[in-house]
């Protein structure tokens, strides 16, 4: 029962949290001076395009019936009045759901949530970002496996070797690291072993998850995502560092540590089989936090490196001013951010309970 409450408990909390995202983020973007008509008529515009291009996408209504509309497009479940309300939203080409009752004239849809059509290309939110999401995964997995196994053994070999010349030379590096801005780190990487060293690491400055060939057609370049997710895990390698280490010294101080080698078992094992497992509650955590936080955080990383992924499309979004793209964007990354750190949660309390 305390398990199922805690349950409960994370989900509505959760769902509380993304509601008040979207609260902010449609305030944030509908408070904004400049006029999505009047940048994509450009300067040819005139009163009657200018109230068609409004009234198409919806600006010309209060902003209390805007904010109406938009949870409604967001909401899972929608309640409408007739069938064909219901069919409109449904057959729009941006809606999928299915009607789950009817009550009298209303009826209860179970829906896909609808973030708009870009300004832009007038392609649905949705289809884009599930164009782009996948590279954006790619990029922050890779990145956050690579961090995770090298901070791991920096933090276990600081705490294996505490006070002496290896544990001062990794917190240097973990610190210098966290410390670096990663618009700098990229492109720093990407001239030097992308360029300079190029005939060395055979590693490109920039490309995607996918290349053409004119010859095969498409194929993975698996070697472009070497630079992207080293860059991309410098400062989660370097708190993963820190935190292993802090963990390690603390559990190496315990009794039973001392007792294991009393008794003569190997330090490898007493490391390994009893410290580490131990020790890990605090870095799994980090682990699961960075990653939401990486899936928000590769714009830069994206950027200089030509990565089609969130990152990128979130810099062409704001250079054309399309919002809807943004808000979806900014709705889907703190989605996953949430939904990554509520099964944290759980995974930490089945662990404990």
């Amino acid at each position: 029962m305390k398990m199922f409450s805690f349950v409960l408990r994370r989900l509505l909390s959760g769902l509380l949290v993304i509601a008040g995202v979207a609260v902010i983020v449609f305030i944030l973007f509908n408070v904004l001076p400049a006029d999505p008509a009047s940048m994509m008529l450009g300067q040819r515009s005139d009163s009657t395009s200018m109230a068609n291009i409004q009234r198409e996408l919806g600006i010309n209504q209060p902003v209390s019936v805007r904010f109406l509309k938009f949870l409604d497009d967001l909401s899972p479940l929608a309640i409408y009045s007739d069938d064909e309300t219901s069919s409109y939203y449904i057959n729009r080409g941006a809606i999928s759901g299915v009607t789950l009752f009817i009550a009298g004239n209303s009826f209860v849809v179970l829906k896909f949530p609808y973030m708009r059509r870009s300004y832009q290309t007038k392609r649905p939110v949705s289809a884009i970002l599930m164009e782009k999401l996948p590279d954006t995964a790619i990029l922050a997995i890779a990145a956050i496996i690579i961090a995770s196994l090298l901070g791991i053994l920096l933090g276990i070999i600081a705490a294996v070797y505490r006070d002496s010349w290896v544990d001062r030379f990794c917190l240097f590096f973990s610190v210098f690291f966290v410390s670096l801005p990663s618009f700098f780190a990229a492109i720093l990487f990407a001239w030097l072993f992308g360029f300079v060293l190029s005939h060395w690491t055979g590693l490109p400055m920039t490309g995607g998850w996918k290349g053409i060939d004119p010859f095969t057609g498409e194929y993975t370049a698996y070697r472009n995502l070497v630079l992207p997710s080293v860059v991309l895990g410098l400062r989660p390698l370097s708190i993963i560092a820190q935190l292993t280490r802090s963990s390690m010294l603390e559990v190496l101080s315990f009794d039973y540590i001392r007792t294991a080698r009393a008794k003569g078992v190997s330090g490898k094992i007493v490391i390994l089989r009893h410290a580490l497992i131990n020790a890990m509650n605090p870095v799994v955590t980090a682990i699961s936090g960075w990653l939401g936080s990486l899936l928000a955080g590769a714009v830069f990383i994206e950027y200089i490196f030509g990565w089609n992924g969130i990152g990128k499309l979130t810099v062409q979004a704001l250079e054309h001013y399309d919002l809807p793209v943004v808000m979806g964007i900014v709705l889907l990354v703190s989605f996953v951010f949430i939904i990554l750190n509520i099964l944290a949660d759980l995974a930490n309390a089945w662990y404990n309970f």
